[in-house]
């Protein structure tokens, strides 16, 4: 097998149920995640959670993970 084979592929958005709160902010929770289709026509989506009641569901690219340079830094001195 290939390494390629091996990897899960990585999901290109994140779903979150977003719910506005009483005061004006919005509670944003993750729900789960969603795969562009090989054509870029659709997405494959998997819920690990279901939306509330009355939730906007939202679809966005995920955030680039920031990197602990500082331990990475201090172990490399």
């Amino acid at each position: 097998m290939s390494k390629k084979e091996n990897k899960k592929p990585i999901p290109s958005h994140r779903i979150y149920s977003v719910v506005e709160k009483d005061d004006g902010t919005s509670d944003w929770t993750e729900i789960g995640a969603a795969w562009k289709h090989s054509d870029g026509k659709g997405f494959s989506l998997t819920f690990k959670a279901r939306p509330l009641a009355d939730a906007q569901i939202v679809l966005r690219e995920p955030k680039p993970k920031k990197v602990e340079t500082k331990a990475f830094e201090q172990e490399a001195a």
